[in-house]
């Protein structure tokens, strides 16, 4: 098969040895419907000039990539569901198909799948996935990676011509396979199994091969394993205060689902807020909230003890303790310097900077303002001429705003100018419920997909014009 030359096969995950993984076979599917492939990821690494029989050969039936895995890979991993440690998980209904390098800055990137079949990891599912799953999956994804989050990506989706029948929606329904491209799938719970099944030589080569795959900069530290820690707690923190600024609920926050990468991946319940609520909940399973919007720092921080717990045995607990306790802080951090990103602002001064952005939230929940729609209208320094025209000026109106208000008129701007086409409608793209149920509604009745490619392209017309403003650093 030819492949672009940027193409590049590193097969990394197979030298931990099998006690980290289960070779497996993909189901073989009825039919094959392409119905969506990532052109833009697919470019960076090297496989955009597959035909679209060729990426249905690859992503629907799984025959190998040039020089690469040869059996797909079901990994091992327990993990805390709702805070109930569960040791009867692992790849259920996924594997691991292949990795590779981004041609962009070098990363190891993983195709895994989403629905491809049955593994020993199965239980008593069926290892399928909804088609209405992966429509709803490429929809979190883009929008994530829209907004600034540290996501995975969906890369590919292919109905499968299955008849699926689940408890929580109308059934049959259609079935679908999903690629995802992802920076890694070792999880907190690949090294919850390790030292529950006592392999403790096991957990440190899988510590060294984290290092030197994903963390390398840990290696030159006087004590690696908590420069590793450390790492990985930065960017949960910094994933955190990206899902705040996004508005983003995961739904379920496994440890299972936490990546050593701190990527965020796996996409189930997941909800965008319509307006700031700290207990809005995306899983209709998550009675008591623990996952809810305002919990999410939460639950990393006790994401985080968990993989400390696993690495006790390799650094002294005082120095785990000293580096968790600093969560809060980098959280906070982050978040003011996502909320200025998002607004288009540069915090120049610490002090004004933390002023604005807690003006600026206890303002929207004050208020009610539509999330998204605050981020769209203040963006770049809240001009009262754009503001008076807004869907939403009766809220900018209110006393509770004025505070924020007269912050962001005197923050220093970036660089960037409004004047990208997205910041001259009047709504901004949103991926509310609604959103998401009225496309799928016309796939799903009268299969009809331009509602998804149509909100794809704004979802990357958004993209683009956040990605033309300068990030700010931390201090």
């Amino acid at each position: 098969m030819p492949v672009s030359p940027a193409y590049r096969a590193d097969i990394r995950h197979p030298t931990l040895g099998d006690a980290f993984y289960d070779p497996v076979q993909p189901a073989d599917f009825p039919k094959h419907i392409l119905r969506f492939r990532n052109d833009r990821w697919a470019e960076r690494v090297g496989l955009d000039t597959l035909t679209d029989a060729e990426w249905i050969r690859h992503f629907g039936r799984f025959e190998p990539l040039p020089d690469n895995l040869k059996n797909p890979l079901a990994l091992r991993y327990h993990g805390h569901q709702f805070r109930t440690y569960n040791p009867d998980l692992g790849d259920g209904r996924g594997f691991l198909f292949a990795q590779m390098r981004d041609r962009s800055d070098g990363r190891l990137l993983d195709l895994g799948t989403k629905g491809s079949g049955q593994t020993p990891w199965s239980r008593q599912g069926d290892g399928r996935l909804t088609l209405k799953g992966g429509v709803r999956e490429i929809l979190a994804t883009e929008m994530l990676e829209a907004l600034g989050v540290n996501t995975s990506k969906t890369f590919s989706v292919i109905e499968t011509g299955e008849a699926l029948y689940r408890d929580d929606e109308p059934s049959p329904t259609r079935a679908a396979v999903l690629v995802r491209l992802s920076h890694g799938h070792i999880r907190f719970g690949t090294f919850q199994r390790l030292l529950v099944t006592g392999q403790a030589a096991e957990k440190r080569a899988l510590v060294d091969y984290v290092i030197q795959t994903y963390w390398p900069e840990a290696a030159d530290s006087p004590d690696p394993v908590i420069a590793l820690f450390d790492a990985v707690m930065r960017a949960l923190a910094k994933k955190g205060a990206q899902w705040f600024a996004a508005g983003f609920v995961h739904g379920v926050l496994n440890t299972d689902n936490m990546a050593i990468t701190g990527e965020s991946f796996d996409y189930g319940p997941w909800r965008f807020l319509p307006n700031l609520d700290p207990g809005f909940t995306a899983a209709y399973f998550d009675s008591a909230g623990l996952y809810s919007f305002g919990r999410q720092p939460e639950a990393l921080h006790w994401n985080l003890a968990r993989l400390a717990e696993c690495l006790l045995d390799l650094a002294p607990q005082e120095s785990f303790e000293e580096a968790i306790g600093r969560f809060g802080q980098l959280f906070e951090d982050e978040l003011v310097l996502q909320t200025h990103w998002r607004l288009g602002l540069m915090p120049d001064d610490p002090d004004k900077a933390q002023e604005l952005t807690r003006a600026f939230y206890a303002a929207l929940r004050e208020s009610g303002t539509p999330y998204e729609q605050a981020f769209f209208d203040l963006a770049h320094g809240a001009d009262p001429a754009r503001l008076s025209h807004s869907h939403g000026a009766e809220f900018y109106r209110k006393d509770c705003f004025a505070e924020a208000l007269d912050l962001i008129r005197e923050a220093p701007r970036a660089a960037a100018s409004i004047e990208h086409a997205y910041f001259k409608d009047v709504r901004p793209v949103t991926m509310l419920v609604e959103d998401v149920e009225a496309i799928w509604s016309a796939i799903d009745k009268d299969d009809d997909w331009s509602p998804l490619h149509r909100k794809v392209q704004e979802i990357r017309t958004m993209g683009d014009a956040y990605a033309a403003l300068p990030r700010p650093m931390a201090g």
